[in-house]
């Protein structure tokens, strides 16, 4: 069924594609020695980008061309390691000196060294994408996007390669229409490999054929693979079958449960979207037997690389270790080179029609399934004036693009028909006592949900009677807001808070609502968090009923110091204007403010504890994190596109606070409803002074003071914190 549904898109002629592929990278292979031996003059001087590049393209493709599933034995891990590394090396140990570097770039290009390392940076999709190219029967639409890759290389070439310079204006038409051409096919294509299972594929391939006991797989990907790769598979690899399936079980559990919890209708549901950290084969491949006993077929996508369909740095599939971070936050913008009200029309018209064709088999999506991943090294960018930036009309615009994305998927795929769930695991690099906290991490994701339920309501049921709740920082931590709460018209039949244990989010250990806006100001403050792969240190947001007014955080840049840079010594001073641009970025998402969409009280101390005991806080996940304390999110709240859908406690009570005064305009003003963002800030119990509740008339209720539950019926999730 999914291979047909996948093969119903338009067709190209893949004769005609493949030979253009490989006229492209023949003339390709020519640029070395054409440069070499021609006289220096027009533009020679920048000709040593197309000397390296083409060189790059040669290596990669020749390196990859002959590897596949059915070859791989044919091949040393040592091999394959080197030619991987070969491949990336670039970003990873080179990037100082790389193109791909805007900094670098920038410095021996010119005026041309921006958009010249975007094309260096989106070269780099071509080792997953030739991956996929061996042969007819693959996919014809992979082949496709490294031909129109290398076609853009090879136009610029020509710009460059003649008696005189090109214009700016020439380069960046080239790279606009290289966007604007293939968006319809690229956008059609990442919708279908994100929905419906493709039995080709290489994830999928991989997971049903491949020798997962042997890690000379995981070259098969494409994708940069280093030792948290090779180290995961490998201890995975030790773990008995029955440990395994453990970890499916719980994991595909929660998925099942979660239609239960949110009451929407399993039957006639197809496809699950798994989405992991490459290296966990061995639990996918447990958790598609399981899905498959539920009539689930695995949807097994790579994650997004291209510029042309990427939002920042958001990756949504299976990836790996990014092989460097900073060359992924200096190139989160890239898209401002083509982001026009023209592109984005044109994007959103061919995600339509692709929506169209699919409008009737989208219906059996049961929704995304979850492994995240944590532990990797804590990463702190570095901004850089060289790097590509939003204009306020690009901003604009971009945030007009993701709205109306949003508003297309809820139209064909409402929230309220398919389900999630998320689990999250370490990675090796998280340090020496790696398997103690694998270990312990499982026994997390295996807390009793009946037990937590009964705590849990103790909070609920003062919090229900509450005017509004206040929080208060302490050792440092300057948090003081006030949290207003909707008063319940009918008490017996109704609560505010959601009682939730591990189903759609795995571990349990919150209650959550959607807080009324009005009403709800204050400052927000945490030392240190990390939030969307970024770390954010001494984070300060203010509100004023509701929403965000202000923000800052510390922040490490660049200096001026041109001299310093080329010495790789760049010395690292704060700005506060690039302080609230870095939020803005990555916690507001280009919006100039959001809400507050949830306010939740985390309850698992036990994560908390083990985070303090492996030091591991700032590493955790947000979605264990979220556990560990009072959080905020900023934007949607956790029913977004769902609200008038009817949830219910475990009590049989309604959860009625599903939607605020921007959710509330869905039915009138649809395109200021959603702001199709959800990030959590979390307080942790060491710099959480008091949580209280207060009551119309004043009194307080304490729920947890000085960092430990002091309200009757809690006090056992102390026990965690001794």
């Amino acid at each position: 069924m999914g291979k047909v549904i996948l093969m119903e898109k338009t067709s190209i002629d893949f004769n005609e594609i493949y030979e253009r592929y490989c006229l492209a990278l023949d003339r390709i292979r020519e640029i070395p020695d054409e440069v070499k031996a021609a006289p220096a003059g027009g533009g020679y001087d920048y000709l040593d980008f197309f000397v390296k590049k083409a060189e790059w393209i040669t290596n990669c493709l020749d390196g990859l061309h002959n590897i596949s599933i059915d070859t791989i034995k044919d091949y040393s891990v040592n091999d394959l390691a080197r030619i991987n590394s070969s491949i990336y090396k670039d970003i990873s140990e080179d990037y100082d000196t790389s193109y791909s570097n805007p900094n670098y770039s920038e410095d021996k290009l010119g005026i041309y060294g921006q958009i010249l390392s975007f094309v260096s940076a989106e070269l780099m999709t071509l080792p997953s994408l030739i991956m996929y190219v061996k042969s007819e029967d693959i996919a014809e639409t992979d082949i496709s996007k490294v031909t129109y890759l290398l076609e853009l290389f090879l136009y610029l070439y020509g710009l460059f390669n003649s008696d005189e310079k090109p214009t700016l204006k020439e380069l960046e038409s080239a790279v606009y229409y290289y966007a604007f051409d293939y968006i319809e096919e690229i956008a059609e294509d990442r919708l279908r490999e994100n929905t419906f299972p493709n039995e080709r594929s290489v994830g999928n391939r991989i997971i049903r054929e491949a020798d997962i006991t042997d890690p000379s797989y995981l070259y098969l990907y494409g994708d940069y693979i280093s030792d948290t790769e090779v180290s995961i598979s490998s201890y995975l690899a030790s773990l008995p079958e029955e440990r395994i399936l453990d970890i499916a079980k719980t994991f595909c559990g929660g998925f099942r449960r979660g239609f239960d919890v949110m009451g929407v209708n399993f039957e006639g549901k197809r496809y699950v979207n798994i989405r992991y950290h490459i290296g966990m084969e061995r639990i996918v491949r447990a958790a598609v037997g399981l899905f498959s006993e539920m009539g689930l077929e695995p949807v097994l996508n790579r994650s997004t690389s291209s510029r042309l369909v990427r939002k920042g740095t958001v990756k949504t599939g299976f990836e790996s270790t990014s092989p460097n971070m900073q060359f992924e936050f200096d190139h989160r913008m890239d898209d401002s080179f083509f982001m026009d009200k023209r592109f984005i029309q044109r994007r959103v018209d061919a995600t339509r029609e692709a929506y169209e064709k699919i409008k009737e088999d989208i219906k059996h999506y049961a929704g995304p399934a979850v492994i995240e991943s944590f532990g990797e090294a804590l990463f702190s960018p570095v901004v850089k004036d060289s790097a590509p930036l939003y204009s306020d009309e690009a901003t604009r615009i971009n945030v007009e693009l993701y709205s109306k994305l949003g508003a297309l998927s809820n139209e064909y795929l409402p929230g309220d028909e398919y389900s999630f769930t998320i689990i999250a695991f370490p990675l090796p690099d998280i340090g020496d006592d790696f398997e103690e906290i694998f270990n312990e991490t499982m026994v997390i994701n295996t807390l009793d949900n009946d037990k937590y339920i009964k705590i849990q309501q103790s909070i609920i049921d003062v919090l229900d009677k509450a005017d509004h709740a206040r929080v208060i920082g302490m050792n440092g931590n300057q948090t003081d807001m006030s949290v207003k709460l909707r008063h319940l018209e009918n008490p017996d039949k109704e609560t505010e808070f959601e009682n939730c244990t591990a189903d759609v989010n795995i571990p349990l250990g919150e209650v959550f609502t959607s807080p009324v806006l009005k009403g709800t100001h204050g400052t927000l403050n945490v030392k240190s968090s990390y939030l969307n792969g970024y770390t954010f240190k001494n984070l300060t947001i203010r509100f004023e009923d509701g929403v965000v007014t202000d923000y800052t955080c510390d922040l490490e840049e660049d200096s001026s110091d041109k001299e310093a840079l080329d010495k790789n010594s760049a010395e690292k001073i704060t700005s506060d204007e690039n302080a609230k641009k870095y939020i803005k970025n990555n916690i507001l998402f280009n919006h100039e403010t959001l809400p507050i969409g949830e306010f939740a009280i985390g309850t698992n101390t036990y994560a908390y504890s083990m985070a303090v005991k492996y030091d591991i806080l700032e590493k955790l996940p947000i979605l264990i994190v979220e556990k560990t304390g009072p959080h905020f999110a900023l934007g949607d709240t956790c029913y977004s596109h769902a609200e008038d859908h009817a949830v219910f406690n475990p009590d049989g009570k309604e959860i009625i606070c599903r939607e605020n005064d921007f959710s509330l305009l869905r039915h009138t003003e649809p395109e200021k409803a959603y702001f199709n963002c959800h990030t959590d800030i979390t307080i942790p119990y060491n710099e959480l002074g008091l949580l209280t509740a207060v009551m119309p008339d004043g009194t307080e209720v304490d729920i947890i003071k000085d960092g430990r539950f002091v309200l009757e019926g809690t006090e056992e999730l102390n026990e965690a914190l001794m």
